[in-house]
């Protein structure tokens, strides 16, 4: 009776992540599709713990360290989500996912010796199989994300490309995979040698997640965060392969192809294949540009709060482009309030939010659903383009590489091909930046020089304070 209800649980827990990763496909039922999938988690966690029995018919025991493990767990998530700045999100995402990737890579190694004692009398390849690719993918997915984690934060700074650097990993993924297969088919008779082999297997994989994200910098990042998802779903699948319990397997499925969708969507927001991703040959983001022409210094045009806030006043339509500038100022919430202003004088307002805006999938998206803006008022790339057009002011707020023509225009610069948001197109542009500074990917951008272009120097925030100020006085 044990048994089914256990498998019932697990039944009632896959149903839940399906129908909560359906929820989050819209940001107004994203937050309850999130609780739902947490809900179903809780469930086959619990019952698990109380209704799992081995072959010896016993419960699972050390419940006492379990639920002390779980209490640490949730008390440390709950305080790191609270405290998190949304400028720390993305490092945030990395560091919970390497955790993941972790754990994955901890259980192929519990389950390691296990798999051993069979070695020569009833060797299973399926088993080994399963073990060792959670363990490469798992410390893959950690070791990755831990240097996800420290770009992010700024603790490493500059981007590292060894010599011969795809030649390199592509060894690595060869000699990783063919090690995998000849471990899996038990073909080192030795047990000591087939322990080392399993270590060198596991420095191996771990080497290859620190490379395949050292050099990776600019826009690129949001790539790597959801393929290194991707990679943690896939070895946590394994994981419910090797214990078979459904509800693990059903969620690593999930979060594996979901995390892979994602990826493909974000390369192709940046016209790279997916096989760029894998081989590592993206990602520096190419050397800063300098602002001249040819020897000649370009000029631009600067702005103040209150011309602006006349500009907006009398506009008819106007399109906001957030950036990951807007999030370290933490302006969304006044960004909110100037937008509130504009509706009511009959502006027609509205976000246009790029696939790799910020520094993680869905950024802006985060950013600015928790200032409560109106889902109805965020559009995708693909849709708000052929808007520009027709658009009175277009406020690009601490955005950069996501609205440079030279991704349209020049072949030479490193985001070339890159989609981009076609801002230029509007009457007037009025990019808020705090300097004459290049982006994240490392590039002059052309747009601030051009006619119908006027540059808002300063801080997001007191900017756009001084905006909503201005505003009111009219």
């Amino acid at each position: 009776m044990g048994l089914y209800t256990l498998e019932i649980c697990y039944l009632i827990a896959s149903i839940c992540y399906i129908m909560g990763l359906k929820m989050m496909a819209g940001p107004k039922s994203a937050r309850n599709g999130n609780l739902l999938a947490a809900g179903g988690m809780t469930l086959a966690i619990i019952a698990t713990i109380f209704l799992y029995k081995n072959d010896e018919g016993n419960n699972l025991g050390n419940q006492l360290w379990i639920f002390g493990g779980i209490l640490l767990g949730t008390v440390f998530g709950w305080m790191a989500a609270k405290k998190v700045q949304m400028t720390a999100m993305p490092q945030m995402v990395s560091l919970f996912n390497g955790m993941g990737g972790a754990c994955a890579a901890l259980i192929a190694l519990v389950e390691f010796p296990k798999a051993l004692e069979h070695m020569h009398e009833n060797w299973n390849s399926l088993f080994m199989a399963t073990i060792l690719c959670g363990l490469v993918i798992g410390s893959t997915s950690f070791f990755g994300s831990m240097v996800a984690y420290l770009k992010l934060n700024g603790n490493l700074k500059k981007d590292i490309r060894l010599p011969f650097y795809n030649v390199l990993n592509t060894l690595l993924i060869i000699g990783t995979i063919g090690l995998t297969v000849c471990l899996s088919g038990g073909h080192i008779p030795n047990t000591a040698d087939f322990t080392m082999w399993t270590w060198v297997l596991l420095g191996g994989a771990s080497l290859y997640g620190i490379l395949f994200v050292l050099p990776i910098g600019g826009a690129d990042m949001p790539v790597v965060i959801s393929l290194l998802n991707s990679f943690t779903g896939m070895a946590a699948m394994f994981g419910g392969f090797l214990y078979d319990n459904m509800a693990m397997l059903t969620g690593g499925i999930l979060v594996g192809s979901a995390g892979t969708i994602l990826t493909v969507v974000m390369c192709r927001a940046m016209n790279r294949s997916l096989s760029n991703v894998i081989f590592g040959a993206f990602g520096t983001g190419g050397k800063a540009v300098s602002s001249s022409d040819n020897g000649k210094q370009k000029s631009y045009k600067e702005t103040n709060a209150s011309d602006l806030a006349v500009l907006l006043n009398y506009s008819q339509k106007v399109i906001i482009v957030p950036g990951y500038g807007l999030a370290v100022a933490q302006a969304q919430h006044v960004v909110h309030e100037m937008e509130e202003l504009l509706v009511e004088r009959g502006v027609e307002v509205k976000y246009a939010i790029h696939p790799v805006a910020g520094r993680m999938p869905g950024h802006m998206n985060v950013l600015l659903a928790e200032s409560n803006v109106d889902y109805d008022r965020l559009v995708e790339m693909d849709d708000i383009n052929s808007e520009f057009s027709t658009c009175d002011v277009v406020m690009v707020l601490g955005a950069n590489d996501v609205v440079n023509p030279a991704a349209k225009e020049d072949p030479a610069s490193p985001i070339y091909g890159m989609p981009i948001l076609n801002v230029e197109d509007a009457k007037s542009t009025i990019v808020n930046k705090r300097s004459m500074n290049v982006g994240y990917a490392g590039i002059d951008n052309d747009l601030f020089y051009r006619d119908k272009t006027s540059m808002l120097f300063g801080d997001a925030k007191k900017v756009l304070n001084d905006i909503v100020s201005e505003l009111k006085n009219l």
